[in-house]
């Protein structure tokens, strides 16, 4: 059943199933049509986000368990409210070997073991390799405990009769191997989440697999508790559509949506039975249309002049290699084994080189098929001495599409986009860190209103019940964040000129975290030093470049860990930063409003994150899972409720008026929100408006908001409205077509025929 809109929240062992209840009154209240909730399945004792799952046969006893669930479920039903639940087909955590009862099974009976399947691991290379130690030489540290083979914190289960002799000889006997854990990128022998290792893939292409890892959620499902189902990382699955397929048939009428991250230019595959993607899109196309093309050269020149490379493919490619060359090498190894009559070393060359080229995150085959020609291609054209090679794979992947070969090399590819592009290139190229998301493409500086109106139309016509975000979990900076940071490509020659003072007196000695680390200064300006600390920590060892998560440079990240100290406590540099955000903040408040209510009234089904009903300046996790205050957003939102309008001001409430304005809107008046016409504007500022149509409900929206002043604002330009009396549900006056008037209060208007 599709929900009106969604709200996330991230539930931990500090915020649970009941915690989440409690909210309730107050999401009815601000509008919401469904509560969506991160992983609620069992997870590593102690996870604050829950994509670490380890037995998906139960509701997670840290949340409250079974019976909290329910309770929960029952009180959503009873507010009239949806329950979207995200689900992790791809992997469970194996960290807590323990805590996880099929790979515990599985460590102690080996290939035996009813679960062994279960996993994606090699067996043809032997005992299952678990990269835990020090070094190898630390296998002296080991014990016996009881039938427990233990490793400092870690346990690990001794098959039956083989608990005899000295810890070394009872390791010698298992059906796994403890070893240092720099083997893993290189040796490990089961498929993995990206280069995480304590996060083992699962085989959900098996329908035993599937029915074991989904039968507690499809039973919520079934019994009306769960209304929706977030799907995350689909493109790790052996077989994406046939999983989707098996999905929706066990959940015929819930609201499906995955965590499908396309690039520019690309489209959901059509065979999949879903309702869309969860948004990222979306993102992408409603943040490029506040950012300023011409902001594009000047920003670009500071790069370079700060010793910033900025030819983003040169560096997205030298990330992709890092990945493939470093990172993922035994997958690497593991899908060229696959490659026919082709030398190890040249089929290894030629799978990376593939991967390396891959246009998007992975292709379906036999969908999606010119995306795997044009990774071909381009691998060609960049190792013609691996011709051969390269000829080979690509002919065995296209005679068996759904072989093994093809299968691995598809997962696979989706691994090192992601790493080497968002995890690396993000954090290395940072021009503009306002396009350094996740579904974006930071060459792209920005988007056209064309290009917006033509996507906005596409949505409503394929797939209307698509989610749409700003801000998740998973984005790199809050949707406020970018708004300001929007507002540079709009007085860039001023930013330039602030940032080379501010390097000069106190910058990092790397330029890309140098360029970014300013930009996270302003753009979450005001911030504490413990959380730019934790960020800056953060973006240095995705980064790769001077340090990293496994080879650190210490001294280079000591002397990141002391500046954000020395920046915030040199009162006079505080002082020009703080005098600069001044300068940017109220056009940045202008951006958050306009792309919010555009999000919120758009096609697709608009999700807030927990907390951004009001500006929130979160940067990447775990920064944007702290606590959200929801005693002062019911506060002010009885407050609204009262008929308040309140100012654009730093307490926020005016995007909490907008939210509640629409969200209410929205799920009470649902038959106002279909169709799609792009308005245009008349008159010398025509530019800085976008307006679109649904049926009987307008959206208006300022954009390029330093611009506009400078040149004088609205200056007599009109929206012409279709024929009707209009009033803005915002703030309940009449309304003719004079921008001027329309957008005198708020930046932003949403209008309905005849009284609000």
């Amino acid at each position: 059943m599709r929900p009106s809109a969604t709200y996330r929240v991230q539930l931990r062992p500090e915020f649970t199933f009941a915690d989440a209840a409690e909210r309730i009154p107050y999401l009815r209240r601000l509008g919401v049509g469904a509560l969506y909730v991160s992983p609620v399945l069992d997870a590593t004792p102690g996870s604050t986000h829950g994509y670490d799952v380890v037995d998906p046969t139960r509701a997670r006893p840290e949340l409250g368990g079974e019976d909290a669930r329910r309770d929960l479920a029952k009180r959503l039903r009873d507010a009239g409210l949806g329950f979207v639940v995200d689900i992790v087909p791809n992997h469970m955590a194996v960290e807590v070997a323990k805590a996880n009862p099929w790979w515990w099974d599985v460590l102690r009976h080996g290939p035996g073991s009813a679960h062994a399947d279960y996993f994606d691991i090699d067996w043809r290379r032997g005992k299952v390799l678990l990269p835990v130690l020090g070094d190898d030489a630390d296998v002296a540290e080991l014990r016996v405990d009881g039938d427990e083979l233990v490793y400092y914190e870690h346990r690990f289960p001794i098959a039956p009769g083989t608990g005899e002799g000295s810890p070394q000889e009872v390791h010698a006997r298992q059906h796994y191997e403890l070893v240092g854990w720099r083997r893993g990128n290189a040796e490990l022998n089961y498929r993995r989440f990206f280069d995480i290792t304590t996060l083992a893939a699962v085989r959900v292409e098996l329908p035993d697999v599937f029915h074991a890892t989904h039968g507690e959620v499809l039973r919520w499902v079934a019994e009306g508790d769960v209304t929706g189902l977030r799907v995350d990382h689909p493109d790790g699955l052996a077989d994406p559509g046939g999983y989707m397929r098996m999905l929706r048939a066990g959940a015929p009428e819930a609201w499906l949506v995955v965590e499908k991250i396309l690039h520019p230019g690309e489209d959901l595959p059509q065979s999949w039975p879903v309702d869309g993607t969860t948004g990222y899109d979306a993102l992408r196309e409603i943040t490029g249309l506040f950012v300023d093309p011409a902001g594009e050269a000047p920003l670009t020149e500071l790069a370079r002049s700060l010793g910033q490379p900025v030819d983003y493919h040169e560096v997205e490619d030298s990330a992709r290699r890092l990945v493939t060359d470093r990172i993922l090498v035994a997958e690497v190894r593991r899908i060229a084994a696959l490659v026919r009559g082709v030398e190890p070393e040249a089929a290894q060359g030629a799978v990376a080189e593939t991967m390396v080229a891959f246009p998007v995150y992975r292709s379906y085959l036999p969908e999606g098929e010119a995306h795997w020609a044009a990774a071909i291609a381009a691998a060609r054209a960049a190792r013609p001495d691996l011709a051969e090679a390269i000829e080979a794979l690509d002919f065995q992947v296209r005679e068996d599409p759904h072989g093994e070969l093809a299968t691995r090399i598809q997962q696979t590819s989706g691994m090192v986009v992601a790493k080497g592009t968002e995890d690396t290139t993000f954090y290395r190229y940072t021009r503009f860190a306002a396009l350094n998301e996740v579904g974006g493409s930071p060459n792209d500086f920005g988007a056209s209103v064309d290009a917006f109106h033509s996507m906005a139309a596409a949505r409503e016509a394929g797939w209307p019940g698509a989610m749409t975000t700003l801000t998740t979990h998973d984005t790199k900076r809050s949707e406020d964040v970018r708004a300001r940071l929007a507002v540079l490509s709009e007085v860039p020659g001023k930013f330039a000129g602030a940032v080379r003072r501010w390097t000069g007196l106190r910058g990092i000695d790397e330029p890309s975290l140098n360029l970014l680390a300013w930009q996270t200064l302003v753009g979450a300006w005001p911030i504490t030093p413990e959380r730019l600390r934790g960020y800056l920590d953060k973006a240095a060892k995705e980064s790769k470049l001077r340090t990293t998560w496994t080879d650190h440079d210490e001294e280079f990240e000591r002397a990141v860990a002391t500046w954000p100290d020395e920046v915030l406590g040199d009162a006079d540099l505080a002082a020009e930063v703080e005098a600069f955000v001044a300068r940017v903040r109220e056009p940045g408040w202008s951006n958050s409003l306009a792309h919010k209510l555009i999000q919120l009234t758009a096609p697709g089904v608009p999700d807030v994150y927990q907390g951004t009903e009001l500006w929130d300046f979160s940067l990447v996790d775990p920064d944007n899972r702290r606590p959200v205050d929801y005693a002062l957003r019911a506060a002010l939102l009885e407050e609204i409720e009262g008929g308040w309008l309140p100012p654009v001001d730093s307490s926020g409430a005016a995007k909490l008026l907008v939210v509640h304005r629409a969200l209410t809107l929205r799920r009470d008046s649902p038959e106002l929100f279909t169709g799609y016409r792009r308005l245009h504007a008349e008159g010398p500022a025509a530019a800085h408006a976008v307006a679109f149509e649904r049926t009987g409900l307008v959206t208006v929206a300022t954009r390029l908001p330093v611009g506009l002043a400078e040149g004088g604002g609205w200056r007599g330009t009109v929206l012409p409205l279709p024929a009707g009396e209009w009033t803005d549900a915002i703030t309940g006056a009449a309304v003719t077509g004079e921008l001027s008037e329309m957008l005198a209060r708020y930046p932003v208007a949403l209008l309905v025929r005849g009284e609000s």
